[in-house]
């Protein structure tokens, strides 16, 4: 069992997918080493491939205000994403964030099962679509499972919900606030499933 940094430093030379060819860096997973809650987005957006930490950005900044509401100390916490390299085309002087695909959301999968298994999680909660479908397949959908707890084949126990970007996008100031709200909640869920 690897522990974090050497995963870390080896993550950063990997080449399993094309991704590395457009992004600055490998973008690995940070926070407490046997943290009892792990947080999982999809992948880096702009801020965190430039700064090389995990959820630093916007939605970064929208995470961290959820957990405070939700009683969480994101210090306490491990935050990774399912895929470690910045997918994006440019438009203008703006690099857009692009959907990882499933081939790259497959090289990626080793570096998660590596980080679940030094950290040790007691729940994993998958935020937004391409981390649920990372660790529980294709077909799962998160408007359909949302907050349900859930055992893995790997052994894992896990969470879906959204993920902060989605509510970052929500078309005006009463949705993106009820939609906080419900992301509060389920964070708070997960929290109470952990006893933490």
């Amino acid at each position: 069992m690897a522990d974090l940094d050497e995963l870390a430093s080896a993550a950063a030379t990997c080449t399993a997918c094309d991704l590395y060819r457009n992004a600055t860096q490998t973008v690995f997973g940070a926070g407490r080493p046997g943290a009892t809650l792990m947080l999982v987005g999809e992948q880096p957006g702009d801020r965190e491939d430039i700064e090389g930490e995990p959820f630093v950005g916007p939605a970064g900044a929208l995470l961290d205000r959820a957990l405070e509401e939700a009683g969480i100390d994101r210090a306490l916490t491990y935050v990774t994403n399912a895929v470690k390299h910045f997918k994006w085309q440019p438009r203008g002087k703006r690099r857009i964030h692009q959907k990882p695909n499933a081939a790259e959301m497959a090289a990626c999968k080793p570096w998660l099962v590596a980080e679940v298994q030094a950290v040790g999680p007691k729940l994993i909660v998958l935020l937004g679509a391409t981390a649920a479908q990372s660790v529980l397949g294709s077909k799962f959908r998160v408007t359909q499972h949302r907050g349900e707890v859930i055992e893995t084949p790997e052994g894992w126990t896990v969470t879906a919900t959204v993920h902060p970007s989605s509510i970052l996008r929500a078309p005006d100031d009463a949705t993106r606030q009820v939609e906080f709200k419900r992301f509060v909640e389920d964070l708070a869920g997960a929290a109470r499933a952990v006893g933490a």
